[in-house]
């Protein structure tokens, strides 16, 4: 099911691509290659000699590298200095540094930028490093790929943000469904949704969407797709295989779901800010929605990966990747905080401990993911995820009015569209 070419995930508006494309013009005017010691000089855990290192970061991960940062300061002789850019303006920030060969040491890059800012040349080659981590073969092979090129690897995942099958428990009680048991393929999760509906619970539906938001779709419909062995692109990243029979499939459950009247009518219209309030608000009965959530529910909810057609599960493995920068003069000791970053004592006593997706499998069920079974099932399905990746992913795929949303609008709700021709347009943006 996983391809071994770099893939992305993309789920940023079309001005964060323009503002990409501009970052990839600038940086072709940057400094010339870092004097310093490389990171493949460095060995397997990098140079811990007291310097000082700059990270950035946009908001949104402000909590988990804030925490990643401290706990790293606080036990080694080299210090990060951790800046935090607001989300708006972080693609803009890091094309001006890039042309002017001022990026920090170290820099996070959401996984929709990081295949196009590798292949300018903004990530060093981390590839003989992480050959060299005996727990290579364990770490989320979606965020590697996305950064590799040419069998090179350059970024390694710094946090995961997964989409998962979620369902209120209690609404499954009232509709006579066993909370316990999470449906098993997508024909078992329309059967719940249709039963939820038809408890006829005051403002209560069965599920929901995000219907006029191409990201929304993409990480909740793409795992789909791959639970049943589907892929949603070719190998190069320039064909869109969606009128394929497994997409077919899932179309045509979505469209039965919204016929039926069982998907929550402002669905149709959500253009992803309040793609996920009806279900936190307790009136939707079962979603595909973001494991980073689980912690901001406040009800008992099951959680499983999203399942297929013909069952199986999977997961849209989206967040963010990072990588030492083509400007550092520091790459062995920056490559040191990566390195400890991929430990079982980071990943572990820091992400783990604070409820967050570790990147390596073989931490999946570690001691704090154990008080909660549902982590230990959101870390297991992060292994069986995917990643994918097309340079014009987001003009295909995110940008308002995409041909992507256009079939699926056309699939789903206005039941009158020519699947082969709306994928073809898909394809022709990605081919551009």
């Amino acid at each position: 099911m996983r391809k071994t070419l770099g893939r992305r995930t993309a789920l940023r508006s079309l001005a964060g691509a323009m503002a990409a494309t501009m970052v990839l013009a600038v940086a072709a005017c940057g400094s010339d290659e870092p004097s310093g010691p490389s990171a493949a000089e460095a060995g397997p855990t990098g140079v811990d000699d007291g310097s000082e290192l700059t990270l950035w970061t946009r908001a949104p991960l402000e909590k988990q590298a804030k925490l990643l940062v401290d706990a790293y300061n606080a036990k080694h002789q080299n210090q990060v200095k951790l800046t935090v850019v607001p989300n708006d303006d972080y693609v803009a920030k890091v094309g001006a540094a890039a042309g002017s060969g001022g990026l920090p040491d170290l820099f996070a890059a959401d996984i929709v930028y990081v295949p196009n800012w590798v292949n300018q040349g903004l990530f060093q080659d981390l590839s003989s490093n992480i050959d060299g981590l005996d727990f290579k073969d364990q770490i989320n092979k979606g965020h590697l790929s996305a950064g590799t090129v040419d069998n090179k690897a350059h970024v390694l995942p710094f946090v995961l943000d997964l989409s998962m099958m979620f369902w209120n428990k209690q609404l499954f009680r009232d509709a006579g469904l066993d909370p316990e048991k999470a449906p098993a393929s997508l024909a078992e999760y329309a059967a719940a949704a249709k039963a939820v509906q038809a408890s006829g619970k005051d403002g209560v539906y069965g599920t929901a969407a995000g219907l006029n938001c191409g990201g929304c779709l993409v990480f909740t419909w793409f795992p789909s797709i791959w639970a049943d062995g589907g892929q949603v692109l070719s190998e190069d990243g320039t064909e869109s295989k969606l009128a394929d029979e497994t997409a077919q499939k899932v179309f045509s459950t979505w469209q039965d779901l919204w016929r039926s009247g069982a998907v929550l009518p402002a669905s149709a219209g959500e253009t992803g800010p309040t793609w996920t309030a009806a279900f936190t608000e307790g009136k939707v009965g079962l979603m595909f929605y973001p494991a980073t959530l689980l912690s901001s529910t406040p009800f008992d909810v099951g959680v499983a990966g999203i399942p297929g057609p013909n069952g199986g599960a999977s997961t849209f493995v989206g967040g963010d990747g990072i990588g030492i920068s083509k400007d550092s003069k520091k790459a062995a000791q920056a490559w040191n905080f990566l390195s400890w970053m991929m430990s079982e004592e980071a990943q572990v006593e820091v992400l783990a401990k604070n409820k967050d997706v570790v990147s390596r499998a073989d931490l999946a069920n570690n001691k704090y993911a154990a008080e909660d079974p549902r982590l230990v099932t959101i870390n297991e399905v992060a292994g069986q995820g995917d990643t994918p990746v097309a340079l014009n992913f987001q003009q295909a795929f995110n940008a308002p009015n995409s041909p992507w949303l256009t079939l699926v609008r056309n699939q789903v709700l206005n039941s009158n569209g020519d699947l082969q021709k709306d994928n073809g347009e898909v394809s022709a943006v990605l081919k551009q």
